[in-house]
């Protein structure tokens, strides 16, 4: 696994470098982010040392392509952990704040995080401090019980951060959970496609992909060999990838899918592949002329009902927009091309669906349950939406 180590400023820190130890010597891939309190502490070239990973420092440090240092270290990274965590990180971390490198990484992860407390036992105890960890324990964090003992002022009582092994224990634990879908091969395919109308023009939709690539990444923090099959659309695919496919038209996306079917174990349609072609495009540009014109379209390929023969005891899940009656709709559509499941929503509103970042969606299963999953990021729904449809994955390696 890799695993993004934050230290911070606490007297505990020298204990985050025996744990950034630990976790190499169990096989994961350790990057340290240091704090600037934290190099009070422990030093960026200590942990470069223990990690072979130069420390990033510095929010404004330039790094990758796109000169966003937190962004490539988040899609790097399979599980982030915080050991010490001050009463300061904690606060921000639960409020969301965001102007150092650890703090900015931390808001924009969403894989498992896991975060071990030092701090003197008042600083503890106080109220702000317990209601912020509850705010943690309540989004799913992973929090680790301080110990009781003499602290670094002299008192005693809890506060201690736990030792490394015991949360190395616990990463190990926690991730072996998080890693769920470890073996298994998943296709997934994502954003529009475009037919010709001519050579320059073209029918699509508004779709960006970002629902299947937030599924992609999700996948791949999970341990799934991952292959993505994609329309156009802007956005960069998920790092660590074992394969990234681009596509134009509908064609091209139900032969990629077709070639590849055979040796995954499950399948996410969450493409927008346009339902209609032009039957005639022309081979030049149309000019412009007054008057309206008839364009003639055809139905383009519908692939799951085309990979329905071939299911076995694949894991194949739908995504559909659906307008009027969407899970009615949804049903239908499950059930005529031999889904284990259909995620369904409806058109029209701003803030989910098609070009927005939130969505709302409807999974549907084969059994006749039906959940629901209320507005939020794409990035959080993927998660909730893999937890759902694990059920139907058989075939692990």
């Amino acid at each position: 696994m890799r695993i993004l180590l934050g230290i911070t400023g606490s007297v505990a820190a020298y204990r985050g470098a025996e744990l950034a130890r630990l976790l190499v010597q169990d096989g994961h891939e350790v990057r340290a982010l240091l704090t600037a309190a934290g190099q009070r502490f422990v030093t960026p070239l200590q942990l470069q040392a223990l990690t072979g990973h130069p420390v990033p420092v510095d929010l404004w440090q330039p790094a990758g392509p796109d000169g966003m240092e937190h962004l490539e270290l988040v899609r790097w990274g399979q599980a982030l952990v915080i050991a010490p965590a001050t009463a300061d990180v904690i606060a921000r971390l639960a409020h969301g704040l965001a102007d150092d490198l650890l703090s900015t990484v931390a808001l924009a992860f969403t894989g498992p995080l896991f975060v071990a407390p030092a701090m003197n036992t008042r600083m503890l105890e106080h109220p702000a401090t317990r209601a912020n960890l509850e705010i943690l324990a309540g989004r799913g964090v992973n929090l680790l019980e301080t110990q009781i003992g003499e602290l670094a002022c002299g008192e005693v009582g809890p506060g201690k951060m736990a030792e490394p092994a015991v949360i190395a224990q616990r990463v190990r634990e926690g991730l072996a959970a998080a890693c769920d879908y470890t073996g298994v091969r998943a296709l997934v395919t994502a954003g529009p496609t475009r037919e010709a109308l001519d050579v320059v023009r073209t029918l699509s939709n508004r779709a960006t992909g970002r629902m299947g690539f937030a599924l992609a990444e999700a996948l791949r923090r999970r341990g799934a060999e991952v292959r993505l099959v994609t329309g156009p659309t802007p956005l960069e695919p998920p790092a660590g990838l074992a394969e990234t496919v681009r596509v134009e038209t509908t064609a091209e996306l139900a032969r990629a899918v077709g070639e590849r079917f055979e040796e995954c174990d499950l399948l996410i349609m969450a493409a927008a592949p346009a339902d209609w072609r032009p039957a005639a495009p022309e081979g030049t540009k149309r000019p412009r002329k007054e008057g309206a014109f008839t364009l003639t379209l055809e139905p383009t390929e519908d692939i799951l009902a085309g990979l329905a023969p071939r299911k076995g005891d694949r894991g194949v899940i739908g995504f559909a927009l659906e307008a009027g009656e969407p899970v009615a709709a949804g049903r239908a559509k499950l059930e005529r091309k031999g889904l284990d499941a259909i995620a369904v929503n409806a058109p029209g509103l701003a803030d989910e669906g098609p070009g927005a970042p939130t969505n709302r969606i409807t999974l549907v299963h084969r059994g006749g349950e039906v959940e629901e999953f209320g507005l939020d990021t794409k990035e959080r729904l993927a998660e909730a939406f893999l937890d759902a449809v694990r059920r139907y994955v058989r075939v692990a390696r």
